[in-house]
């Protein structure tokens, strides 16, 4: 096993079967999973992960589910269904629809013998800074939040979280259990550009901050080269597993 490529998982934000399929099989020998969210889920439904898993690939379902705890459990049901390796749902929906989508998605996965996927919470979006939760009424600062909403995911008995890279450590003193995941998107290189991520780390940054998966998409899609650039990722990530207690 090659301990960089289970933590890399390439964000399939395209809009197209075709393409989605093309960066699978370009990809897919050097990455561990993918992330199909809003725009491939909306433009190809259910099918296109259908059509990775039967290919052999490991699908995380990015839909953010957020609504009464009836529907967002029903859903998890589905995604089980599915056979995704894990999906997400808002942490600000709040306990009870997050232990009932936990249950759910357990008790389906035993009843029908189906792998149990992770099921881990979105805290705050990696697009929000200090600013943008002042507009919408919120006065918290980024990191006490997202520590909030994660104790509140780890209680409800979910897997993990989503969270901003910059927020792993304060996660990780919040929820001690080491099995508790931390999926970390907004990850660039130095010289990537930041487009609307506004709290961000670099791979190598945030692999020694504690995350266990990092979720990368536009630098690998955009590259004239998505292997190459697939493998600086990796590269950065090998360098952070070897050498795991440098100072950020």
């Amino acid at each position: 096993m090659n301990p960089a490529k289970e933590k890399l998982i390439v964000a399939l934000d395209v809009d197209s079967v075709a393409r989605a399929l093309e960066l699978f099989d370009r990809l897919h020998d050097v990455v561990g999973m993918f992330k199909i969210g809003s725009q491939l889920f909306t433009a190809a439904g259910p099918e296109i992960v259908r059509k990775i898993i039967a290919r052999g690939g490991r699908v995380f379902l990015d839909l953010k589910f957020h609504d009464i705890p009836n529907t967002v459990a029903a859903a998890g049901i589905e995604a089980t269904r599915l056979g995704v390796s894990i999906f997400n749902v808002h942490a600000s929906g709040g306990d009870e629809m997050m232990k009932r989508t936990a249950g759910a998605v357990a008790e389906v996965a035993g009843r029908e013998a189906l792998a149990k996927p992770k099921v881990i919470a979105v805290t705050l979006l990696t697009s929000l800074d200090q600013r943008s939760l002042e507009q919408i009424g919120l006065s918290n600062d980024p990191r006490s939040m997202v520590a909030r909403l994660a104790r509140a995911a780890a209680d409800c008995g979910l897997d993990g979280v989503v969270a901003s890279p910059q927020e792993i450590g304060f996660i990780r003193q919040t929820v001690s259990t080491p099995e508790f995941l931390v999926v970390t998107p907004g990850i660039r290189s130095s010289n990537d550009a930041t487009d609307d991520q506004k709290r961000r780390l670099t791979a190598a940054e945030a692999v020694r901050a504690g995350a266990d998966y990092l979720v990368v998409g536009r630098p690998i899609l955009n590259a004239e080269n998505p292997v190459d650039a697939a493998g600086k990722v990796l590269a950065e990530i090998d360098d952070a597993l070897m050498q795991p207690n440098q100072p950020l």
